[in-house]
């Protein structure tokens, strides 16, 4: 009997050899975001009908991208503020400092994130040195320029 020398559940291997070790779907694109989980998270939310193979192979190589491109952001950000730990402020100021991710991201509230550090130029105080510059030297051009401007034209 043929039958009697191939073990059961041997899995199509004849002989019954060493079974192989079961490689992931992320190991084999080369990514460290879940594939299956992902896959299973498309075919779960009923986005279609039928989810192709490849789909979340890319779906997963776009997250981690997206993740990398942040967090490597965001630890710029955290050794300018001299810390070692990235925290939620760290993100914000990653994200609204780079155009695209800001614009992707542009009604996305981060929780303690804050906000960017932004100061109308109109309410800085003037500087002593532009003061001169900027104004006439003698009493009477000073003077004359703010009545005219100050009246209005039908006046005039």
């Amino acid at each position: 009997m043929d039958g009697a020398k191939v073990k059961k559940g041997a899995g199509g291997r004849k002989g019954g050899g060493p079974k192989k070790k079961p490689v992931t779907r992320s190991v084999k694109a080369g990514l460290q975001f879940p594939v299956g989980r992902i896959g299973r998270y498309l075919k779960k939310g009923r986005y279609s009908q039928r989810v192709g193979s490849g789909a979340p192979v890319y779906l997963a190589a776009v997250l981690e991208y997206l993740a990398a491109e942040v967090l490597e952001l965001a630890g710029n950000a955290a050794r300018d503020n001299k810390k070692n730990r990235i925290i939620p402020r760290h993100v914000l100021l990653a994200i609204r400092n780079d155009e695209e991710l800001g614009k992707l991201l542009k009604g996305v509230t981060i929780a303690h994130g804050g906000v960017l550090p932004n100061i109308n130029p109109v309410l800085l105080p003037k500087k002593s040195g532009s003061k001169e510059t900027a104004t006439p030297k003698s009493p009477k051009e000073s003077k004359s320029p703010s009545k005219a401007t100050t009246k209005s034209p039908k006046k005039a």
